[in-house]
């Protein structure tokens, strides 16, 4: 599975997802495209997108791409605030569909 981490988030986290596949919009050159381009860009490599974006679902019409998206909702987007939602994140992205939006949330 190829996960893709937004901007939005700090690079960092990939370390706390365990033994993944997972490249960062920074990284491939992605960084300041809009939601919609953006998800165009990684439908094509990537299964789920990553983001801390909460309104993304209601921004896009999300049934035409052939990504998943998992939400991250935790205090704050500090490292600190998203470690402990690791393993709901790495459950999020092996259950979800393309096409859909999973919502993790802090506890």
């Amino acid at each position: 599975m190829r996960l893709l981490l937004d901007e939005s988030l700090p690079r960092r986290l990939a370390q706390h997802l365990g033994d993944v596949e997972l490249d960062t919009v920074f990284d491939r050159g992605w960084s300041g495209l809009k939601n919609g381009e953006l998800l165009r860009a990684a439908e094509s490599d990537y299964e789920v997108f990553i983001t801390a974006d909460q309104n993304l679902q209601y921004q896009q019409n999300l049934t035409g791409f052939e990504i998943a998206i998992v939400v991250l909702a935790a205090h704050s987007n500090r490292l600190q605030d998203l470690i402990p939602l690791a393993t709901k994140v790495l459950e999020a992205c092996s259950t979800a569909e393309a096409g859909t939006v999973v919502l993790v949330r802090g506890d």
